[in-house]
């Protein structure tokens, strides 16, 4: 993948850093990290999920000119078309956040869960490290679920094997707690407020935060004006707020989240390219497995598996036309896939516009329209 705005640069230092050339040639095009950092004041993190959903704002972007224009969520109608079709993430968020104590001393140890690898056993991030060594037992809930160290695994993650009386899911939703993410200090009382009001399959580490603005009421009447609705699942995982730490953003290793595309979304999405109509994406969710499973003449297929997509300035999407998306951390995976698809100098002079004009920005913040 190769960034046409960007002139060739053939030496192995670029900006101060050192740049080790790949293997295939000397002549490379790069993009910094740091060319994707704004300036954002702490007040303007969002704290709290707006009431109700639909009264957030939004920016709209055109992919094609830069131009902005400041409106509210509700404004969605307005702006979608008959023949559309929005692709939503069904995801829900586990209440994967689980405070313990170690069985053999009652010292406190924290679970946040990760990956499931089958049979109640899990990957999970384990802290403090020191108190999760192979063979001890953690004990949440006064015993209403318990976990076994099986192993240290890459990276410093545990793998742990669960236990509880009946239904795992059933247990840790009765000890669990929502993994709001670590920018957000504030209590939030209502669990519900970090689900989509269409959240079904649960899995995730975090919320597909674009699908956060819709209400129940809003998508009927998105759907009573011939607009189509489809689903995907992809379960975001906590790599999702991994920071970028290569220099040259190529180089950075993108995280694997698991994806499901049925039939019958395959069948909506290939019909409404057919007509003609647009295939809006809400949220990066929803973009990574529709460019996931895209074929060359925008169609998708059936399908389900593990994506590591990386998107940034350069790629060429196949099947996405217009995306809702949330204000992302600066030099993020995220941020930098809003810039591969509105274009780098769009996406940054919408973010600088963002800040000036007070939009609440990250999970529960304000959106974009990007068509």
């Amino acid at each position: 993948m190769r960034h046409p705005f960007r002139r060739p640069y053939f030496t192995t230092k670029y900006k101060g850093l050192s740049i080790t050339p790949t293997k295939e040639s000397k002549v490379l095009q790069y993009m910094l990290r740091q060319e994707f950092y704004y300036d954002l004041p702490e007040e303007l993190i969002a704290q709290e999920p707006i009431e109700p959903r639909d009264a957030s704002r939004m920016m709209t972007l055109s992919r094609q000119s830069g131009a902005v224009e400041d409106r509210r969520f509700s404004d969605i109608l307005d702006l979608l078309r008959e023949g559309d079709c929005l692709v939503l993430n069904d995801s829900r968020v586990l209440p994967a956040r689980l405070l313990g104590k170690r069985a053999a001393t009652g010292a406190n140890v924290e679970l946040l869960l990760l990956t499931p690898h089958g049979n109640d056993t899990w990957e999970v991030l384990a802290g403090p490290g020191r108190r999760a060594k192979p063979g001890d037992t953690i004990v949440f809930g006064d015993g209403v679920l318990a976990a076994e160290v099986l192993e240290v695994v890459e990276g410093g993650n545990r793998l742990v094997k669960f236990t509880c009386e009946g239904n795992f899911y059933h247990a840790l939703e009765r000890v669990g707690q929502m993994p709001l993410p670590p920018y957000i200090k504030k209590k939030l009382e209502n669990g519900e407020r970090y689900q989509t009001v269409y959240s079904r399959e649960v899995g995730s580490a975090a919320a597909p935060t674009a699908g956060l603005h819709f209400t129940p009421e809003l998508l009927e009447k998105i759907k009573a004006k011939g607009v189509e609705v489809a689903y995907v699942t992809l379960h975001v995982g906590l790599g999702t707020f991994r920071p970028v730490k290569e220099d040259v953003i190529e180089n950075h290793t993108m995280h694997a989240e698991h994806y499901e595309l049925s039939a019958e979304t395959a069948e909506i999405i290939n019909r409404t390219r057919a007509r003609g109509g647009r295939v809006i994406g809400v949220g990066t969710t929803s973009c990574r497995t529709l460019e996931s499973v895209g074929l060359t003449d925008g169609r998708v297929e059936p399908a389900d598996g593990w994506t590591s997509i990386f998107i940034y300035p350069g790629y060429e999407f196949q099947v996405l036309d217009g995306l809702i998306t949330n204000f992302h951390l600066p030099e993020s995976t995220l941020i930098m896939l809003v810039s591969a698809f509105a274009g780098y100098e769009h996406t940054m002079n919408a973010y600088r516009h963002a800040v000036e004009e007070k939009y609440r920005f990250f999970s529960f913040g304000d959106c974009m329209l990007i068509v």
